[in-house]
């Protein structure tokens, strides 16, 4: 598999069920997004055109299965893609007015030429797999590992402080928030679970930082809040590992910007995957629903 860092611009297309426009810029932080998962298989490269046609499977939520071409910002990487490679991608889609779209963090997870040696794996989290004893830092600069978990269901996500995008980390965080106030209200459930936001950030997102940004998302009494959920952070190699492990893209943009994929897991009591969330598009009441399932609940 290939991580590809890369934005991609969406040809303007007249295909039905098909929304395209000029792709925001991550700094402004101004349109609002939905994100979408896309897979796909590539069909054809036109490096005159700086396009790759993809046959993709169906977007639920957004569109049919089709097969259509894509701008590429970088037409350098079109080198990378080769007709029969299979690739994920997310797609991030502005509610303004523009209704742009575009495709973002690119992944090989099937190649069409075998001799290419990829520099990074990237896995994404099936339902049974198990997850690694990852080690890291929680709010307090006390010592957290996964193994320490076993025996409750764990949700963990990956955020950033400083994230611009209030459609990504805020969002997940108030989704946090939301399923932590709702486990809260069920005593038998709240005791056999366990939410954690883990930082992609080390060099900016010390444990006073994420205490401050933990709080000021739960408000009232946290120290009580943070004994159910921890905000942690890990170093640079873990954070590297934590990545490809549960499939989060990072590209730094420089000016405090991180470029980033959403990536959500819930973890049963074993230490397996129960469920993988990726993009914002779930809700707090389908991770209860999936939390109560596998706490027998």
């Amino acid at each position: 598999m290939r991580r590809l860092s890369v934005f991609l611009l969406l040809a303007l297309l007249s295909v039905a069920g098909c929304r395209s426009g000029q792709a925001p810029s991550a700094q402004s932080a101004r349109p609002q997004f939905k994100v979408y998962h896309l897979r796909g298989k590539v069909v054809s490269a036109n490096p005159s055109k700086g396009e790759v046609t993809l046959n993709h499977e169906a977007i639920p939520g957004f569109m049919d299965a089709m097969t259509m071409p894509y701008k590429l910002k970088d037409v350098s990487i079109l080198g990378e893609l080769h007709p029969g490679d299979v690739i994920t991608a997310d797609v991030l889609v502005s509610q303004g007015d523009d209704a742009t779209v575009l495709l973002d963090h690119i992944v090989v997870v099937a190649q069409a030429r075998p001799d290419y040696k990829p520099t990074s794996i990237y896995h994404v989290p099936e339902p049974g797999d198990a997850v690694p004893d990852f080690a890291l830092r929680n709010q307090y600069g006390n010592a957290l590992r996964f193994q320490q978990f076993r025996g409750k269901e764990l949700l963990i996500t990956f955020i950033y402080t400083r994230c611009p995008m209030p459609n990504f980390c805020p969002l997940v965080t108030r989704n946090f928030a939301n399923i932590e106030k709702e486990l809260a209200a069920t005593p038998t459930l709240y005791a056999k679970t366990h939410l954690m936001s883990i930082s992609f950030d080390p060099d900016y997102d010390t444990p006073e930082r994420l205490k401050m940004y933990g709080a000021g998302y739960i408000g009232g009494d946290a120290k009580k809040i943070f004994a159910h959920w921890d905000f942690a952070v890990a170093q640079k190699p873990v954070v590297a590992e934590m990545a490809k492990y549960f499939d989060v893209g990072l590209t730094d943009a420089g000016n405090g910007i991180i470029n980033h994929t959403l990536s959500t897991t819930l973890i049963g009591r074993d230490g397996k995957v129960v469920k993988f969330y990726p993009g914002n598009e779930w809700t707090p009441e389908q991770v209860l629903a999936d939390l109560k399932q596998a706490a027998g609940a």
